[in-house]
Formats: C-alpha cells, structure tokens, sequence
C-alpha cells in the first residue's frame, strides 16, 4: 500500500494552515505534518482525488503543492526526518526510538507513527493528551475511537487505565498501533479494526471515551458516543475548529451528554462531555 505525500505551501501559514487541513481531513488525508511555510499531507493512493484538492478554493489564504508518491519501504526514513519529540508541559514527552529518553517527564511515549495520524505534534492530539493527563482514569474502561497511532490508548494505559480498547477503520493504523503498544510494554490494551456501530453490538460499555477524529464523523456517531459509556461516564472529543464548538456542544448535548469543558489551542479545539 502506497501513500501520496502533497507539500503544501500556504500564505499566510496561520490560519491558512489549519484550515485547509480541515478541509483535507475530509477528503480522506489521514496525517499532516506542520512546517515553517505550511504543511505536509499524506494519503493512501487508493484514496485520493486530486482534482477535489485542486477545486479547494478559499478568500483568505492561497497555497500550492507539490505531490510524489511514497513507496511503503520509505516512509521510516521519511518519518525520521520529520518527527521531532512533542513536549506536553512536563507530564509527557512523545518520542521516536531514536530519539534520547529524558527522565525529566513524568510519562514517555514512544511512537513509530508511520502514516498514522497521532504523534502529539497536531494540536487536537495534544490537546486530548493535555486533558486525559488532568484526569482520573486509574482503574477504568477506555476506548480509542479512530485510533491512529495508538497514542492515546497507550496515555490511558500509561495512567492506569485498568482496560483499553482502540478501534480504527484502517488496517495499516491497527497494525502500527499494535507495534506502538509493544514498544510502550503495555499488555491491556485491545486494537480492533471495525467501525463503532460494530463494535457496539458487542454490548460493552466504558467509563471514557476518546474520539479525535473530524467534525463530520463525530456529529454521525455521537448517539454511539452516548450508548456505549457507562452512567457518569466521560467523553472527550477533538479534531474540529473553535468556531464549530457550539455546534457541537449542542448536539451532543441534545443526545443527552452534559457539557464539562472545553479548550482551545491554535484555534484548534477540544470538548469533554458526561453521560449523566
């Protein structure tokens, strides 16, 4: 399986940035690396539409790309030149084998992320890490829902987190964040590939639920969202835009969660909820 990389250029960068990946995320890019003059994207070739880029048009910013295809043998080099440790404040550092171990943080992580998205260096990852890290989950049920790397089922797992699953619609994701989970020593966390609707037919339930994914699929899913947490349960979602946090709110408010918090970083977004 193959992957295309697009280099985008983007004037000016912020919030041009931001929101081209946005749009991008919902034409089936799966990771995005940020740099000094914009971003690169990345794509299974079976998946992409180049025409559906190139008609992206948008007033306050302008970009150009510039595409090549990635053959599977490559992309541990690729990663390797781009993938820098992420630093959530002193509490986690997200890091590659080959990058040094540093004791002054409280947790580390180690990810190969490959072509999966969730390396902490995308603010919605850092921001869920940001927020599970403030919260209680010793002894609880988890589940990653749109897992990517695995990096967050692996934080529950560094938590305490009694037993997590992680579920994710991509073989080559499932199969990367079973090689992040042996990395991190874990041995309680449960990597599926299926959908939510499947895997809720199993009749299980948890006491939190994490979900950076894309507005579009959490708006679908949230009725799924809500059945499968337990009473008091938490939910925390992320993958959208400060301006699409109303929206959100009241709609799964209007499933039933209550509001809890929500935080903002790069004028990307976070939203905790609970099943009362």
């Amino acid at each position: 399986m193959n992957y295309i990389q697009y280099i985008f250029l983007v004037t000016p960068v912020n919030p041009g940035s931001e929101i081209l990946i946005a749009h991008l995320s919902e034409l089936n890019f799966e990771s995005f690396v940020n740099t000094e003059t914009g971003f690169e994207a990345y794509i299974q070739k079976q998946n992409e539409n180049e025409q559906a880029v190139q008609n992206l048009q948008f007033e306050a910013f302008n970009y150009t790309y510039t595409r090549k295809e990635i053959e599977q043998q490559n992309w541990n080099a690729l990663w390797e030149e781009s993938f820098n440790p992420v630093e959530v404040n002193s509490d986690l550092l997200i890091r590659a084998q080959f990058h040094q171990s540093n004791s002054a943080f409280k947790h580390q992580i180690i990810i190969t992320p490959k072509m999966s998205f969730g390396t902490g260096h995308h603010d919605t990852t850092w921001l869920m890490c940001y927020h599970l890290l403030k919260s209680n989950v010793q002894n609880k049920n988890v589940i990653d829902i749109g897992s990517g790397t695995g990096i967050l089922a692996i934080l529950a797992h560094k938590l305490k987190a009694s037993h997590i699953v992680g579920i994710d619609i991509d073989e080559w994701s499932i199969e990367n964040a079973k090689e992040n989970a042996q990395l991190n020593n874990t041995s309680n966390i449960t990597f599926k590939l299926e959908t939510i609707e499947t895997h809720i037919q199993q009749n299980t339930s948890f006491d939190v639920a994490l979900a950076n994914i894309n507005k579009n699929t959490l708006l679908k899913e949230k009725q799924h969202y809500y059945n499968i947490l337990k009473n008091e349960g938490l939910l925390f979602i992320s993958g959208f835009f400060k301006f699409d946090i109303l929206e959100l709110r009241i709609a799964f408010e209007t499933v039933g969660f209550t509001y809890v918090l929500e935080d903002i970083k790069n004028d990307w977004a976070t939203l905790q909820f609970k099943k009362i």
